[in-house]
């Protein structure tokens, strides 16, 4: 195989860096939320990949199947679907988490709520 023929693998690396860039580097926390979630897609993909068998069907058996019948993985979509979920749980807690610190500070800004926090 080419690098060429990995593309997915790049593409995940690719979001992966900037995920944990723009995680590392904003100081804006609804960017940082935005930032993990592109880290988090970034994994999905991940597993998504893995998740692939050449030839196979989805694990569903029915009865005239043949013996020899190759499947594709279950356990990888049943952690995305998990993950997904949980994903969702977490961004709601951080978004409201940074209005709860907007009506506290005025600011969303981590330099300007460390600095508030100080003169306190």
């Amino acid at each position: 195989m080419t690098i060429l023929g990995h593309y997915n693998y790049w593409v995940f690396i690719l979001l992966l860096a900037v995920g944990l860039y723009s995680a590392l580097t904003n100081d804006n926390y609804v960017k940082r939320m935005i930032a993990l979630g592109i880290f988090q897609a970034a994994v999905f993909l991940l597993f998504i990949t893995m998740d692939k068998v050449e030839g196979g069907t989805g694990p569903i058996v029915l009865p005239d199947a043949p013996v020899d019948q190759l499947y594709a993985n279950p356990l990888p979509q049943v952690l995305i679907l998990t993950a997904i979920v949980v994903g969702i749980a977490v961004t709601a807690l951080g978004l409201a988490l940074a209005i709860r610190i907007r009506e506290e500070y005025g600011s969303i800004q981590e330099v300007d709520t460390r600095r508030l926090d100080e003169q306190a």
